[in-house]
């Protein structure tokens, strides 16, 4: 007997401690889903709201603090919030679609935002990507809200009151609210969208109640009809009971795009009898598990928080825009054609942005989810005759390039299988050679397939900025077609075209300069000047932007040494600007002027990659020095810790990519230029099974320099990692010194790839 109660207990101890060993550390602890929230029109700290969700979730919900329709729909420094709103918005310059709010109050019933609205305090306020909560002082309630990935619970706890109600806001472009009280359930829908047009668009919700509905109405606007059925262009339901002190009343919300019987069984499938406590601790675990594929070590507390907080605001991008139903398949709204259809489709991402570090990151950590989005890409492409540039959730003519180009290479050519690339493949050739509705395709393609440049007087705006991305976005469709094994005769032609950015280099000022239909550079030119020729950003930012052949940009410049010291001028140039463009200082222009980085402008999108340029010429220790200087400088876990724009995770993606020590400068080159990581050791934990260890043990704020490196314990030179070689699992052991080595990584064959070195 003795011998068997040792057994069972050996067997418990193993079990206890396996169980240790296979728990996820709680990484979520260190998100601050505030970052980046205290922002406004004329200066961005990252322009984010709370976001409380699933990692691509189709729904999210934030606290509202912004009146309908404002992109600012949560800002840190308000007072007030006047409802919980589901919110498919990637930024406040392409606001939102598929959207609703509720509101619990107490005492005279007032619909109105402003009516409605309650004074609050962070102070009283719990903010995590699974949990939110607040106290609605002026109705002395309790909101806590914890969501799905397309439906959410709220538990409200309510004062003893006679008077205490539900608002369910279904916003003011065209909507409809019905409350059936037999059955404590509130359905509607919501057609409110910001950019368009979108056929038979409709945001449908259903919303459960588990306390009896004693009182129930409907309004037009704030007018109370005498109908608990409402179509109208402003169409509000009110619900309301007795409530005891304390007493806590739960909500059940779900939605879907497609009919009201799909929104219930998203709620039936993905909450069934769930508890508040039971979704709220799944989210947790999804969080976790997502966010265990990057575990960082060392470093401060503060730069783990940011670390953090920035793969969580990455993971929102793009998100499902799919159901699945009632057997068992995948469907989704479809914005093209105005009906339901099978398959993935994903929205709330411009690829102007994302691009560049973003999805590279999806590719390297969450690959099977850029095989969805490959598959969705697909659908666009069928459905809609394009694929999107910018989706919000259909086509939306915001930004320029062709950039969807890079974003279905690279997925195959770092390994992505398993969907129709050939499809993708015609739909890049087709995008590249024509110009489509609202931003797809490229806009002033003749000019650009025939003088190699589009020009700057035949009135299309940022000429310069497109040639350089369309050049890009050639180099893309050039390197998919040679892994496809297209003939020379059919992707040549993307190869001579991947070198159109030299025909806008001006050897007389060094720099990329518009130029005019006969062959002459605009005059005159001012380097300084944003918009015109450039997009949200002047010369100094846009000369840099040939990815794909740095080695012949260096080239145009004279060599490395002018390369260099064209690079260090950015940085000692005052932050001066012309403006005139636009007519006022954008908040990009204004950013950049007050971080005190002379032209660099990192809290826009066209110039981040810069700070890695000196991989190419020999002078790694300059990158090291500058993307630490950014990474202290410009990123915080607060709400103001950004320097711009965060937009749809790409300056996120920037931060994670150069804490683990490398980033994406050519995305679909397969390669990452070499920085240096911020933290001790770094472990990513591959989908295929693999793992990444980067380990630095004397990493600190002053040895932030690379005096040495081994790769897979082989001494390492090159400037550059491989896609492959982290593919396959690999240790990258690091020796930092408060010093620049300067005789590492300095010869020609250290460099990353350019096109100008391809045999």
């Amino acid at each position: 007997m003795r011998k068997i109660l040792l057994f069972v207990l050996l067997l418990t101890t193993i079990k206890s401690y396996s169980q240790q060993k296979t728990k996820l550390p709680d990484l979520i602890q260190y998100v601050n889903p505030l970052m980046g929230s205290d922002s406004k029109y004329d200066l961005s700290n990252g322009n984010t709201y709370p976001a409380i969700a699933l990692p691509w979730g189709m729904n999210t919900w934030t606290p509202q603090t912004g009146k309908m329709g404002d992109g600012w729909q949560y800002t840190y420094s308000a007072n007030k919030i006047n409802g919980f709103k589901q919110t498919h918005q990637p930024s406040p310059w392409m606001n939102d679609y598929g959207q609703f709010a509720i509101m619990p109050v107490t005492g005279h019933l007032r619909v109105s935002q402003n009516g409605r609205a309650s004074w609050f305090s962070h102070k009283a306020e719990i903010v995590k990507p699974y949990y939110y909560s607040v106290y609605l002082a002026d109705h002395d309630i309790t909101t806590e809200i914890t969501p799905t990935d397309r439906t959410a619970q709220f538990r409200f706890t309510y004062p003893k009151s006679d008077s205490s109600y539900i608002i369910i806001d279904a916003f003011d472009r065209g909507s409809y609210v019905k409350v059936i009280p037999g059955e404590k359930k509130i359905i509607g829908y919501s057609t409110k969208y910001a950019r368009g047009p979108l056929k038979n668009f409709k945001d449908y919700f259903v919303i459960y109640v588990d306390k009896p509905i004693t009182t129930a109405q409907t309004y037009s606007d704030s007018t109370l009809t005498d109908s608990l059925s409402l179509h109208a262009k402003h169409a509000m339901a009110v619900i309301g009971f007795n409530t005891t002190h304390g007493e806590i009343v739960h909500l059940r919300v779900a939605s879907s795009f497609i009919s009201i019987d799909q929104a219930e069984l998203n709620l039936k499938r993905e909450q069934g009898n769930d508890s508040f406590a039971v979704t709220e601790r799944k989210a947790k675990d999804v969080w976790n598990k997502t966010l265990n594929h990057v575990v960082v070590e060392g470093g401060s507390i503060d730069q783990q928080r940011t670390f953090y907080s920035c793969l969580y605001r990455m993971l929102f991008f793009p998100n499902k825009l799919y159901e699945i139903d009632a057997n068992n398949k995948l469907v989704h709204y479809s914005p093209y054609t105005g009906t339901t259809m099978p398959g993935y489709m994903f929205g709330g991402t411009g690829f102007w942005d994302t691009f560049r570090a973003l999805y590279p990151f999806i590719n390297l950590v969450y690959p099977s989810v850029v095989k969805e989005m490959q598959e969705g890409l697909i659908n666009d492409y069928k459905e809609g005759g394009w694929l999107p540039e910018w989706s919000s959730p259909g086509y939306s003519d915001v930004m320029i390039g062709n950039n969807s180009a890079s974003i279905v290479a690279e997925a195959y050519l770092k390994g992505g299988r398993g969907y129709d690339i050939e499809t993708l493949y015609q739909a890049l050739v087709h995008g590249a050679n024509n110009e489509g509705p609202r931003g797809t395709g490229r806009k002033g393609v003749e000019y650009y397939n025939k003088l190699g440049y589009v020009p700057y007087d035949v009135k299309i705006n940022e000429n310069a900025a497109r040639t350089l991305e369309y050049a890009y976005d050639d180099f893309a469709i050039y390197r998919l077609g040679k892994a496809l094994h297209k003939p020379a005769s059919e992707i040549d032609i993307y190869k001579q075209r991947s070198l159109n950015y030299k025909n806008l280099f001006d050897p007389s000022t060094g720099l990329m300069r518009g130029k005019n239909k006969d062959g002459s550079f605009e005059t005159p030119f001012n380097p300084f000047k944003w918009g015109d020729a450039f997009t949200e950003g002047n010369s100094w930012h846009y000369t840099w932007g040939v990815f794909q052949d740095m080695q012949g940009l260096i080239n145009l410049m004279g060599g490395k040494k002018q390369f260099v010291a064209k690079l260090d001028s950015v940085f000692t140039l005052p932050p001066i600007f012309d403006d005139s463009y636009y007519g006022e200082v954008i908040h990009e222009i204004r950013e950049m002027q007050i971080v005190n980085m002379g032209q660099y402008a990192h809290g826009n999108q066209p110039i981040q990659h810069m700070l890695y340029l000196y991989d190419y010429a020999g002078e790694p220790w300059k990158t090291q020095y500058h993307v630490r200087d950014v990474i202290n400088k410009l990123y915080f876990a607060t709400p103001d810790g950004y320097c711009g724009d965060e937009d749809n995770g790409q300056t996120s993606a920037w931060y994670v990519f150069s804490a683990l020590g490398f980033y994406s400068v050519c995305p679909v080159s397969g390669q990452y230029a070499l920085g240096a990581p911020l933290f001790n050791k770094i472990t990513l934990n591959l989908e295929n099974g693999k793992k990444v260890l980067i380990n630095a043990p004397n990493n600190s704020d002053k040895n932030f320099y690379i005096k040495n490196m081994t790769v897979n314990g082989k001494p390492y030179d090159l400037n550059w990692l491989s896609h492959n070689t982290l593919m396959q699992g690999a240790v990258i052991n690091f020796d930092m010194s408060s010093t620049p080595n300067k005789s590492r990584g300095t010869k020609d064959a250290d460099s990353p790839y350019s096109l100008s070195n391809e045999k």
